[in-house]
């Protein structure tokens, strides 16, 4: 299912424990990490479509989470153009995504990568709330600092803010460039009558 711009509708899946770490997987025979994700059926509203999601790719059951928050409408990323594959019917250039932050309340034992056929992932590890932002592929990260972004405050309400600290971009102010005012001519200094300039 790809909408008429070329976009694929699909769920994003920020899974916390409750000290503020989440949850980070290595996609099958690829160096490349990530949060789970996946497509929506034509048929599935985005939490129906999250909840197959964590199970295909985590193992987990609705029992083993609780959702804190979701993204409001769709966060897009485009793919790179070596991606995009020009010879299907319909062309995809990209997802949309729902996000959702769900708060891991199960046990380790719970977590299962090897429940389907096609495993998504083979390796995963708890890292901090912000650390995937600097280690997503990058035609990720817009929508993962989106995500993350709008998500941390219901992640601080869980895990405080010593565990979720402001984003680096958000605590340290962007530095602008002065502009840079055209040049005016300085008129000549004038000697009054006593002959002081």
């Amino acid at each position: 299912m790809i909408d008429p711009d070329g976009f694929r509708p699909n769920v994003g899946i920020v899974l916390m424990r409750p000290d503020g770490r989440v949850f980070w997987a290595r996609r099958v025979r690829r160096d490349g990490w990530q949060f789970p994700q996946g497509g929506m059926n034509t048929d599935e509203t985005p939490l129906e479509a999250m909840y197959r999601e964590l199970r295909e790719e985590t193992g987990l059951l609705p029992e083993h989470v609780a959702v804190l928050g979701a993204t409001p409408g769709w966060l897009r990323y485009r793919l790179p153009q070596r991606a995009i594959r020009r010879n299907d019917r319909v062309v995809c250039v990209g997802q949309k995504q729902v996000w959702f932050l769900l708060q891991f309340v199960g046990d380790e034992a719970h977590l299962r990568l090897d429940l389907t056929d096609k495993p998504e992932f083979d390796h995963w590890r708890w890292v901090d709330f912000w650390y995937p932002l600097d280690h997503v592929v990058v035609f990720k990260r817009g929508v993962y600092s989106s995500a993350l972004r709008h998500l941390a405050p219901y992640a601080r309400q869980v895990a405080g803010t010593h565990a979720i600290p402001q984003a680096l971009a958000e605590a340290r102010p962007r530095l602008r460039r002065p502009q840079r005012r055209p040049r005016q001519a300085v008129p000549a200094r004038s000697r009054d009558s006593d002959g002081a300039s």
